[in-house]
């Protein structure tokens, strides 16, 4: 996602700095596991000096945009697609129309489901009320601690 709707903490912008595998991990509180998962899942392309990766600033600003992505519940393929929407409209637009086409989908479905959740609740409740003034009827306690 842009820089325009940044999703990186934020510290002053090197454009050249390179980023080893332990700062990330530890700027994001994640592991170094996860990052090589998310290679591996093609979501971030560090360079390579011998065994050790190198991530630039533009890695560090997907590695941001993934994990928001999985906290808001993107998958990764979703996440992926977004981040690789600005590779082919630098100017972000595309991306941008995109991610709130998404947002609004993971809304409206977050919407749906607190519904049913407060459907179930409300019976519950109902089921609650009855069963302790039956039990009140029938003199006993409800049970309550």
């Amino acid at each position: 996602m842009t820089a325009a709707v940044s999703a990186v903490p934020s510290e002053p912008r090197d454009p050249q700095r390179i980023y080893s595998i332990a700062e990330l991990a530890r700027e994001f509180a994640i592991t170094a596991r996860t990052i090589r998962f998310y290679e591996d899942e093609g979501l971030i392309k560090p360079r390579r000096q011998g065994l050790t990766r190198l991530y630039t600033a533009g890695d560090r600003t997907r590695l941001g945009w993934i994990l928001r992505g999985k906290r808001l519940g993107f998958s990764l393929a979703e996440i992926k697609e977004l981040l690789d929407l600005y590779q082919v409209d630098r100017t972000g637009v595309s991306q941008l129309r995109e991610l709130l086409r998404r947002s609004r989908e993971h809304i409206e479905d977050l919407q749906r489901k607190r519904r049913d959740l407060d459907a179930h609740i409300k019976e519950f409740e109902d089921v609650e009320i009855q069963v302790a003034a039956e039990l009140k009827k029938r003199g006993a306690e409800t049970g309550n601690d």
